[in-house]
């Protein structure tokens, strides 16, 4: 898994290893991120269920100028800790550990809105 595009451009991304977290393909990234191009420029935008925190790191990469990254695994907090080190975006990113109501709580208290959000939860657990 890579950056595709951006200041990032071209750097590998690690994912959590022992977790059931399937990351999002580079090619529908890559089509994801080619429709909403033209509106992410500036904006805030929120990962939840971030697993490698690929989308996330993308989203800074590519002109956004902040991101939350929201995930209850402790090796996907650690992994999204490390690629946000790699890419050198750590900067303009938030994480959040916990469950993704404990994390929207959180946020809501804090007043923080966000102009996209990115949500891809994790199959078999009950969020279809």
């Amino acid at each position: 898994m890579r950056v595709i595009s951006g200041t990032a451009r071209s750097l590998i991304l690690k994912t959590p290893k022992g977790t059931s977290t399937r990351p999002t393909t580079d090619k529908i990234k890559e089509t994801l991120f080619n429709m909403i191009s033209n509106e992410l420029y500036n904006t805030t935008f929120l990962d939840l269920f971030a697993g490698s925190g690929g989308i996330g790191i993308e989203a800074l990469s590519r002109g956004a100028k902040e991101a939350y990254f929201c995930d209850i695994d402790r090796e996907a907090i650690r992994c999204i800790r490390e690629n946000l080190e790699h890419t050198k975006l750590i900067d303009k990113a938030t994480i959040l550990k916990g469950s993704f109501e404990a994390n929207l709580e959180k946020i809501k208290t804090h007043g923080k809105k966000f102009d996209i959000v990115f949500i891809d939860p994790p199959y078999q657990k009950g969020f279809e």
